[in-house]
């Protein structure tokens, strides 16, 4: 049986959650491998809304393990809210069901504040980061002065960590006009908020291990999408982590041979938030039709989407880099009683056409799309649950996309609905 990574193959928002979730039914533990809370997820069973930012989409599904590993940056006290807020909606959370590493990297709220700084001070360009220290935390884990979730458990070593942590920040915040950090308030919310943490705490690389050896299905959730990569995204303007599937198995421990099948979700524009170059991003009233007919506003920030044609030069791109074996193609039915759709399927950069999106900054913002036109489609696809449901059209765009990215279309979304699903390949028993 097989292991799935599920990665985004965009800019982010591309419907992972639902994807997830749909999934999460056929595994027996959800593990969320990098990114922080700055990561939004939403799902929508039975009518029922669920927004999730730090926990695992599979946790609103029972009988499931959950776990969040020591790729993913934890802020603890958000953590805590958003258990309470999820078991309000009657979802049940406990350590029998959740599970975070030990060696899982915490997010201060002196990195929230150092975040927000930076962005306010910055004179050449914004990242357009959500504000929420999930850069700041992840160069402390690189400058190996962050604070993990096991130092919670022993008080000479956590004001071991503070007090290194500490030296650093202050430093940056003095040059940011910031005051110094009250070194006993950070202790104390610490110190209160480690009993809440610590019951979920567990060697998660081990546990998995033992139910690898069980024959236990592990679905590993990314977070962002592929473009936002800090080595394979469009820099600077991308998240902190490695987003692509790669990073899975070390984001929770295991070696690469724990992933058996990459499936990369990707919608069936594009969007993109925040700042960065984005070469079929459309300004005028088709861009706005997407947007509105897609709700394309972030789940975290509420900022508005960006929008723009379907960009196959990006996606065949982000398939290569994460060996994906199929892709999850959601959001078809916004592309309803559009007269003529866009797909991009190269570049022009001052003349030079390019299969591929160039690294340096300059020619990537230069690079103008070369489009394909194709019909669309009056009939309306939401909800489909078959091929058969599908107007011609809308198919012949699907397979048209299938042999511009490379990749197989594994499974095709029609609405935030769970159920409106058309199945082609099980990723468990590919």
């Amino acid at each position: 049986m097989a292991n799935v990574v599920v990665v985004g193959a965009q800019w982010g928002d591309e419907g992972k959650g639902k994807i997830v979730d749909w999934l999460s039914e056929r595994a027996d533990v959800i593990a969320r491998f990098q990114g922080g809370h700055n990561a939004g997820h939403t799902l929508v069973i039975g009518g029922k809304v669920y927004k999730l930012n730090a926990l695992p989409s599979g946790v609103v599904r029972g009988g499931k393990l959950s776990v969040i590993g020591n790729g993913v940056v934890l802020d603890p006290w958000h953590l805590v809210k958003e258990v309470a807020a999820i078991r309000e909606q009657g979802v049940e959370i406990n350590p029998d069901n959740l599970m975070i590493a030990e060696n899982t990297p915490l997010i201060m709220p002196f990195h929230g504040e150092l975040d927000r700084a930076r962005e306010a001070h910055a004179a050449v360009a914004k990242i357009g980061t959500t504000g929420r220290g999930i850069g700041p935390c992840y160069e402390d884990k690189v400058g190996r002065r962050v604070i993990r979730v096991a130092d919670l458990a022993d008080d000479e070593t956590l004001q071991l960590r503070v007090d290194r942590a500490l030296v650093h920040h202050n430093a940056l915040r003095a040059g940011l006009g910031l005051g110094p950090i009250d070194r006993d308030a950070v202790l104390a919310d610490l110190r209160a908020i480690a009993p809440e943490i610590l019951q979920y705490a567990k060697p998660v690389w081990k546990v998995l291990t033992e139910l690898r050896k069980a024959g236990k299905r592990i679905l590993f959730e990314g977070a962002q999408g592929s473009l936002l990569d800090i080595d394979f995204g469009t820099y600077p303007f991308v998240t902190s982590s490695n987003v692509i599937a790669g990073q899975a198995a070390t984001g929770v421990g295991l070696g690469p041979n724990a992933v058996d099948y990459s499936l990369g979700i990707v919608k069936a524009y594009t969007t993109r938030v925040g700042e960065g170059p984005f070469p079929t991003e459309l300004k005028d009233d088709d861009g706005e039709r997407l947007g509105t007919r897609g709700h394309e506003f972030g789940t975290v920030t509420g900022r508005k989407r960006r929008c723009g044609w379907f960009d196959a030069v990006l996606v065949r791109q982000t398939c290569a880099i994460s060996g994906m074996k199929g892709i999850a193609l959601t959001k078809l039915d916004v592309l309803d009683g559009f007269e003529k759709l866009k797909i991009c399927v190269a570049y022009d950069v001052d003349g030079v056409r390019y299969d591929y999106l160039p690294t340096q900054a300059a020619l990537q913002a230069k690079a103008k799309p070369i489009y394909e036109e194709m019909d669309g489609w009056s009939e309306s696809t939401q909800g489909a649950r078959s091929w058969n449901d599908l107007p011609g059209a809308a198919v012949k765009y699907v397979r048209r996309i299938e042999e511009l990215i490379q990749c197989p279309v594994a499974m095709l979304s029609t609405s935030p609905e769970r159920d409106d699903t058309i199945l082609v390949t099980d990723p468990f028993e590919d």
